[in-house]
């Protein structure tokens, strides 16, 4: 990790970087692979499935002997641990639902909000090097609850075409039957544009590397909604004197194993900190699977010095990180201090790895600084907010002429008709 001491406001947008390709450098293979599944579709999906995926693929619907069978190529301490992962996610989903919002705002005049599902939703689920089944319960949970009446899921296979068996277990699991196994580009365009296989939907949800962020970008373009840009993991942490550098340095490595473009944070007003954590890194680096991918990944971070609590936090919501975690002394203030995070993990015994799997938040979350202005998926995320009004007699004549006035000044004079016509009939 590459170690930053007090550094000067002015330098805190290139220090904060992510390590990410540029949207220009990405957009012209996704353009060719939407171009390509636009007008050939199940023969481009397939063809790039091949390319990038190295298999071909006659049927792109996952077999449903393999969805049945893959139960019993779990152990039953997985299932258990899926079960109750579902559990909390469930009630904490659950528990974000409104009632219907209703109120007369004046004498004969009834407003009301009501929510509605979205109709067809795509999920898309991370395949490559960790098959992330977390996310199917993240996404298929939330969009079952809504009410929404087409859950297609689409996920990369691995090179003998197959896919990971606790993914088509979790998609069982939360209502899903049907699972194609198409991952990357190829499967948000199928997505946005409809094959004969793979419907069309009118939001995508999921994560994905760098080039999954751009399609789905890029579908706005072609009337169909997205969750977020959820690109590369990241994670920030918040430590102090009081913080065991032991902790604190396997939380850094849980987002640093997840791939060579995920970017770790360190934010601490503890220069002793940092050399603990550093250490603490090294140890527990040599234990890794996925050492090499951790590597890679802590090229990209930082251990971040500041000289106190105030500039900390302010430096932190100026990156607005993805995953965000507190362990220092003064702990309200930085709780009190957050205006730009995905998710908060606070203390030394919430590891941002409850909320990837278990505790019952939900692990989709804005990346590269979009917490700005994103929230994570929610409930809310698969539904739409339709407001509805009646007008009576009365109430349109107490309130009608103020709508005349309003649209006489806006030169709308058919607005103005609309109200007068009626009121003339009330005269």
């Amino acid at each position: 990790m590459e170690r930053i001491a007090y550094p000067k406001q002015v330098d805190w947008e290139a220090i904060l970087a992510r390590p990410t390709a540029s949207y220009e450098s990405l957009e012209p293979l996704v353009r060719e692979v939407f171009d390509a599944v636009a007008q050939q579709g199940d023969s481009a999906v397939r063809a790039y499935t091949e390319k990038f995926d190295g298999v071909a693929l006659d049927d792109l619907k996952v077999p449903s002997a393999a969805i049945e069978a893959a139960a019993s190529q779990l152990s039953d301490e997985l299932k258990q641990a899926l079960a109750k992962a579902k559990r909390n996610i469930e009630a904490f989903h659950r528990a974000q639902q409104t009632d219907r919002v209703k109120l007369n705002t004046q004498e004969g005049v009834s407003c009301w909000q009501e929510k509605r599902p979205i109709e067809k939703v795509g999920l898309y689920i991370p395949g490559g090097s960790a098959p992330l089944f977390s996310t199917i319960i993240m996404l298929a949970i939330p969009a079952q609850i809504a009410g929404c009446q087409e859950r297609i899921l689409c996920t990369p296979p691995d090179q003998n075409g197959a896919v990971n068996p606790a993914i088509l277990y979790a998609a069982q699991l939360c209502g899903i039957t049907t699972v194609y196994r198409v991952g990357g580009i190829q499967a948000i365009a199928a997505l946005t544009f409809g094959t004969s296989s793979i419907p069309k939907v009118y939001k995508i949800f999921g994560p994905g590397n760098q080039y999954v962020t751009v399609a789905k970008q890029l579908a706005t373009q072609y009337q169909v909604a997205i969750d977020l840009p959820a690109g590369p993991s990241e994670l920030l942490v918040a430590a102090d004197d009081t913080a065991n550098p032991h902790y604190v340095a396997a939380d850094l490595l849980s987002q640093a194993e997840h791939g060579p473009d995920s970017q770790v944070v360190l934010v601490t007003t503890s220069s002793t900190l940092i050399d603990e954590v550093q250490e603490a890194v090294k140890e527990q680096l040599k234990k890794l699977s996925r050492r090499e991918i951790a590597e890679k990944a802590l090229q990209n971070s930082k251990a971040i010095l500041m000289e106190s609590d105030a500039e900390a936090i302010a430096l932190i919501n100026a990156y607005a990180p993805e995953h965000y975690i507190i362990m220092v002394k003064n702990e309200q203030a930085y709780v009190d201090g957050v205006q730009n995070a995905g998710s908060v993990f606070i203390g030394s015994y919430t590891p941002e790895s409850a909320g990837d799997y278990a505790s019952g938040t939900n692990h989709t979350l804005p990346t590269n600084g979009y917490a700005r202005q994103y929230s994570g998926v929610n409930l809310d995320s698969f539904l739409k907010a339709i407001t509805f009004q009646k007008i009576s007699a009365q109430g349109l004549q107490e309130l009608g002429p103020a709508i005349e006035v309003m649209a006489e000044a806006e030169g709308l004079g058919a607005h103005k008709n609309a109200v007068r016509v009626r009121l003339n009939d009330l005269i």
